[in-house]
């Protein structure tokens, strides 16, 4: 299988601060990746420059064969992204964000159906579909915005620490998502949950101070123990 996503020599700077420096990377279709760093190292940059919502000061990214800068509407399309933001409308019910959203993407409505249906069970909502999204709780939002991000089937999942306000059970439902969805499609998941992503990842990308400090597979660490040594040792031999 060949590079879905390829970054060659980015950068990008703001108001002369350096948030990412000469980033080379190729992410292989249906890889699962995890991108870990202290806070920042330029992780969720990195995942707004893919999702077309930051533009790079230097260097090309390509998805999909697409060119970036050129084609961010076509790229928008094949990507779905969850961040500490919903995106979702509380005067909305459930049912309707998610047909809302789907629409957008231009989905029929005899795949909304379909789909609005396997994802509320899949999140266990169905039995809010008719509720407001004003009366939910913080964790029933997030269920609400993983479903509202795999509402076209994305090629591409971009997710920044999808595990806040998550209870037990919808964190197990989010992995199995995941698991079911990255047989397909592609996943970069950035986290702080060394424990969880270790279990369902391919591969590790390090982050620090904008550089990719470390590039490792899974199949070749043990144990999310030994991930984590790698990591302190980068960061103390850094401190």
């Amino acid at each position: 299988m060949g590079s879905i996503i390829s970054i060659k020599e980015l950068n990008k700077k703001f108001a002369g601060h350096v948030a990412l420096q000469d980033i080379n990377l190729n992410i292989e279709q249906g890889e699962f990746v995890i991108i870990l760093g202290p806070n920042g190292a330029g992780k969720t940059t990195l995942l707004k420059i893919l999702e077309t919502l930051v533009r790079p000061s230097s260097g090309s990214v390509e998805i999909s064969g697409m060119e970036l800068n050129r084609s961010a509407l076509q790229i928008r399309k094949k990507i779905g992204a969850i961040s500490h933001e919903s995106y979702l409308y509380n005067d909305l019910t459930v049912e309707e964000n998610l047909r809302f959203f789907g629409k957008m993407y231009g989905l029929s409505d005899d795949e909304l159906t379909q789909r609005i249906q396997l994802l509320l069970e899949q999140m266990h909502l169905e039995h809010r579909c008719m509720d407001r999204v004003s009366t939910l709780s913080r964790g029933m939002k997030q269920r609400l915005s993983i479903a509202r991000s795999l509402i076209h089937d994305p090629e591409i999942i971009l997710m920044d620490e999808p595990y806040t306000g998550l209870d037990l059970q919808s964190a197990c439902d989010l992995e199995r998502l995941l698991l079911e969805n990255s047989k397909k499609a592609t996943v970069l998941m950035v986290t702080h949950d060394i424990d969880r992503a270790f279990c369902i990842c391919d591969r590790i990308i390090i982050l620090c101070d904008g550089k990719i400090s470390s590039d490792i597979r899974q199949k070749d660490i043990s144990s999310a123990e030994e991930l984590k040594n790698i990591y302190t040792t980068i960061f103390d031999g850094g401190a």
